[in-house]
């Protein structure tokens, strides 16, 4: 285990940036994504809390939701391990997701004690927001005058409901064609310029750093630092729910990696700071069209592949992962393993998901699709206690949902396929026996 030395300040220093990569510092409030010495990723380092163990989780226990007078966000509920000197908040508020437990897709799954963690019911309907609250509060501190991404869609959402939420102007540059309509409505009414580029998502990432470094505007992709402590709350909330006592996996979908990262820090300081006894594994699933960070794990990390990404989960269609050093760094010390699933996979886990009367979009679904897949392979027990992370909304893609019977998997059993009927009770009534069956 780390020491508390090695991961935090001295208590009551200011937070500060430290890069990953040549070990340079930054100013709590300097602006920049990455570091300026030499474009590594940045870390983000607070001071030791003063509360540590019982005391801290008392603290956070009696900010929780449930008590009067609490603090309504599933994320500044853990503000000494997020932005501890921010002393107000660009905030809905977000996070206080539920924790939920469904007997169909832990028997499609095969594992009894799944539960399913769905950052869904987030205000804009993605897990985007927790590290959305985080980097908007920073940009406002920091004296931003406009902000900007790269998105397959639920980053935009987010950043488009949050700038306009701090009166900030908003920029996104998403993929043409290859973003959901129900995530490039949100961008659009909630009054973010909008930009579709010919190109993929890896296009718009590096563009959006170009303008991050020449025009000034505030980037907020998960290479911000910041949107990384935000998302450290999806664990923190997941563990509270538990009682503090960790699960043996949490699984989630991989993606530019943000979430990864940003699980392995969670879960690295709350072991250090006595909130856990052990640390849970962690499952990063990736679709296999677009699959980087998985091949490079089978290959001990010694590689750094990137890939033309293709596949319909589209939240995360990357080639070219932005969060790779963190994530190497989370996957490792969880003794976590990455895999990849099919699109196929990917949807029939959906269906299962949705058919509960859970719902997700199509990417959430990659969590569950790859606990069934270690289930199979023997490497998760039947008996394990897992938590899958479902990282958007049913109807963030409800064009899938009607496509999906037409695809690939058409001929699964598991395609809820709409009924054309004469307008007749006889009619009806076959429809009734034919679902029953």
């Amino acid at each position: 285990m780390r020491r508390l030395s090695d991961l935090f300040l001295a208590p009551g220093a200011a937070s500060l940036q430290r890069c990953l990569a040549c070990g340079a510092t930054w100013p709590e409030l300097d602006a920049s994504a990455t570091c300026r010495d030499c474009g590594g990723l940045l870390d983000v380092v607070h001071a030791m809390p003063a509360a540590q163990g019982a005391a801290l989780l008392a603290r956070f226990g009696a900010r929780c939701c449930t008590h009067p007078g609490s603090e309504a966000s599933g994320v500044w509920r853990f503000a000494e391990l997020v932005m501890p000197g921010a002393s107000a908040h660009v905030t809905h508020p977000e996070g206080n997701t539920p924790l939920l437990s469904r007997r169909m897709v832990q028997d499609y799954a095969g594992v009894a004690a799944l539960r399913l963690k769905h950052e869904g019911h987030n205000p804009t309907g993605s897990f985007k927001d927790r590290g959305m609250t985080a980097a908007m509060t920073q940009a406002v501190r920091a004296g931003a005058t406009a902000v900007a991404c790269a998105s397959t869609g639920n980053t935009s959402a987010s950043l488009a409901s949050y700038a306009a939420h701090a009166g900030l102007p908003a920029l996104v540059l998403v993929p043409r064609g290859q973003v959901a309509m129900g995530k490039l409505t949100q961008s659009l009414a909630y009054g973010a310029t909008t930009l579709l580029v010919d190109g993929d998502f890896d296009d718009c990432l590096r563009l959006v750093r170009e303008a991050a470094t020449e025009l000034g505007v505030y980037l907020v992709n998960s290479l911000n630092p910041w949107r990384i402590e935000g998302q450290k709350t999806i664990a923190l909330e997941a563990l509270q729910q538990l009682g503090w006592d960790a699960p043996d996996w949490i699984a989630l979908p991989a993606g530019n990696l943000g979430n990864t990262a940003a699980l392995g820090k969670a879960l690295r300081e709350a072991r250090a700071l006595g909130l856990i006894a052990r640390l849970p594994r962690i499952l990063a699933v990736q679709a296999a069209g677009a699959a980087p960070f998985a091949a490079a794990f089978a290959e001990g990390f010694a590689t750094h592949p990137v890939v033309h990404a293709e596949t319909v989960a589209t939240a995360i269609k990357i080639g070219a992962p932005a969060s790779w050093d963190r994530a190497i760094r989370a996957i490792r010390e969880t003794d976590g393993i990455v895999t990849a699933v099919s699109d196929d996979e990917i949807l029939d886990a959906k269906a299962v998901i949705d058919a509960s009367g859970v719902g997700c979009e199509p990417a959430s679904a990659a969590s569950v699709a790859g606990v069934r897949k270690l289930r199979a392979l023997g490497t998760i027990a039947a008996d394990a206690r897992v938590v899958a992370i479902l990282t958007g909304h049913v109807l963030k893609d409800p064009e899938i949902i009607v496509r999906y019977p037409e695809g690939g998997a058409a001929t699964s059993r598991l395609a809820n396929r709409p009924m054309e009927i004469a307008a007749t009770l006889g009619d009806v009534e076959r429809a009734l026996k034919a679902r029953a069956r």
